[in-house]
Formats: structure tokens, C-alpha cells, sequence
């Protein structure tokens, strides 16, 4: 049985289908990327999944019990926990007032200390930073605060959407890093990602999103070797691509090649 069942997915927005007929298994302890172009659907379905936006029909299974009905903090003290597109830290708060609301329904202050010095060993940045506002910080540190930010609640599912959105390549490479670390922590991850490349080389198990369908899944090494995958995502990188992302995209494969080894 799989941690998380989506089954026969659809979302509408006034008329539009947003999602249509769209079944994804997330095994647990793995990661799984969702893959796909701007407006594929992608965003709607982890917000459909974490209660945000409301399924015109289907179902959301944790652990087999249809969760489609809860609303998100109900779904959240299950271990389902969205760290959205954009990073949305509060930007005139500090550091750690941005990681103490990702754990406002933590009762037990004790787990809560525990937990923050957790995290301050896999984000050392962060732990020097705590006491700085948030909109000073660059892009990177930011999107390193609001990963923190969804992992204070101790998830059992991470749902990280465009983590590596407008970074550059070095900062990629880190948030790459990161997805491994936090999966060998035993938390299951998925992935919104439109590195297609990078998503399929640090994830498991892969679905391709296409016009609100699932067209295409399977392990995420075979898909890689896919020519459909090959030629919509990843055809012609090294021709059509400048001189600056195909150094991006050479360390990718330096960095993936040696975590992987």
C-alpha cells in the first residue's frame, strides 16, 4: 500500500479543468517529482492534496484512509505539509519567527527545541541567521528558511513546490543536496519541478503532467532515457542552451554522479 493514493484527480476552475482524471502513488520514504510545463497543473494538484483547493471529484488517500474531506490543518496534523511556490516567508519577521509558525500547532516546547536544533545542523545558514529579517536575506537563504519552515512540524510527507525557482546553478545544486538529505531522514518527499533534469536524477518515481493529465510515469532513471521525456524536457540542451546553463547543467551532473556514487 502506498503512504499517499491520489485517485481519479479532477480540479475545475470556473469551467476549466485544471486537473483532469489524474491517479499518482507516492511509495513511502521516497521521492517522487511531478514534472511538466508552466500550467500543466502541477501547483493545483499538491494544493489539492495539502486541502487548499477543492477537487471537482477523486479521491486523497494517506495511509488508505480518504482524507479528501479534512481541511488543511487536519491535514497537516497527519504529516502532510506544503512549502509553496515563491517561498512566502513573512519578509518583516526574523528567521526564527518565520520557522516558529511552520510549528504554531506544536504544543510540546521541549520537541519544538529539539526540533530547531535539528534543523540547525542541515541548515548552518539558517542557525547563523536567526535573528536577521527575512526580506534581507538572499533567495537562496530564503528558500533554505521556508524549507525550514515546513520541516518544524516533523512532516511525514514534504511537499516542496518550484524549490529551485530563480536560483542559480551553485544554489540549485544545494537544494538538490537537501531533497537527499531530508529523504534519508525517512521523510517521503514530492516534488513539483520544472528542472526536469535534476528532478528525474534525485527522484525515484516520476510523473509527467500535461494539460491537467498524467501522460507519462515510471521510475525516474527510465524516464530520463524516455524519448518523449528526451525530446519535450531535455532535447537540445547542449545546442540550444547559452554557455552559462550548460556549466549549470555539467555541474548537475558532477554533483548528482557523486552523491549518487
Amino acid at each position: 500500500m502506498s503512504l499517499l493514493e491520489v485517485t481519479h484527480l479532477s480540479v475545475d476552475y470556473g469551467g476549466v479543468h485544471a486537473l483532469r482524471d489524474v491517479s499518482v502513488k507516492v511509495p513511502d520514504k521516497s521521492v517522487v517529482s511531478i514534472i511538466g510545463a508552466n500550467g500543466a497543473g502541477k501547483s493545483t494538484l499538491l494544493k489539492t492534496i495539502v486541502g487548499l483547493t477543492r477537487q471537482s471529484s477523486g479521491t486523497v488517500q494517506l495511509d488508505g484512509q480518504d482524507i479528501s474531506r479534512l481541511k488543511p490543518h487536519e491535514r497537516l496534523d497527519r504529516g502532510i505539509v506544503l512549502c509553496p511556490e515563491g517561498r512566502r516567508l513573512f519578509p518583516d519577521l526574523t528567521v526564527n519567527e518565520n520557522i516558529r509558525i511552520g510549528a504554531y500547532r506544536m504544543r510540546d516546547s521541549k520537541k519544538f527545541r529539539q526540533r530547531l536544533e535539528f534543523l540547525h545542523d542541515i541548515f548552518p545558514r539558517v542557525a547563523e541567521r536567526g535573528n536577521q529579517i527575512a526580506s534581507s536575506l538572499s533567495g537562496g537563504e530564503q528558500q533554505m528558511v521556508a524549507i525550514a519552515r515546513a520541516l518544524i512540524s516533523q512532516p511525514r510527507i514534504l511537499m516542496l513546490d518550484e524549490p529551485t525557482l530563480g536560483l542559480a546553478p551553485k544554489l540549485i545544486l544545494e537544494v538538490a543536496k537537501l531533497v537527499q538529505t531530508i529523504n534519508r531522514e525517512g521523510i517521503t518527499v514530492v516534488m513539483v519541478e520544472q528542472n526536469a533534469k535534476l528532478a528525474l536524477k534525485i527522484s525515484d518515481y516520476a510523473f509527467v503532467l500535461e494539460t491537467g493529465s498524467v501522460t507519462l510515469e515510471g521510475r525516474s532513471a527510465d524516464l530520463l532515457l524516455s524519448d518523449k521525456v528526451q525530446n519535450a524536457y531535455l532535447g537540445g540542451e547542449a545546442e540550444h542552451k547559452p554557455a552559462s546553463d550548460r556549466q549549470g547543467s555539467k555541474l548537475q551532473d558532477a554533483y548528482v554522479e557523486g552523491a549518487n556514487a
